[in-house]
């Protein structure tokens, strides 16, 4: 009986042991090798966010979130400020 909890204890250390290792590793490789995709990728980058970049070598500049979109900003369109002026 003595021997039968030694050997589940051992087995049950190893394998938190290994999978605490393996899961270090992985956060540190992810942690690594993660600060390359907050470059700008522009140039001879190892990321390449979109084509455009790919092509023109130079790297997208990005609209606000505020920035109007097009000629039809969907989050203003007259049927929602009408159920909006509805509402209140």
């Amino acid at each position: 009986m003595n021997d039968t909890l030694q050997i589940a204890g051992g087995a049950l250390l190893g394998l938190t042991t290994s999978s605490v290792f393996v899961l270090a590793l992985f956060i540190g490789i992810c942690f690594v090798f993660g600060f390359y995709k907050t470059q700008r990728s522009a140039g001879n980058k190892m990321v390449v966010k979109s084509l455009d970049e790919a092509v023109n070598r130079q790297a997208v500049t990005y609209l606000l979130p505020t920035a109007p979109h097009g000629p039809s900003d969907q989050l203003h369109a007259p049927e929602l400020l009408e159920a909006a002026a509805r509402k209140s």
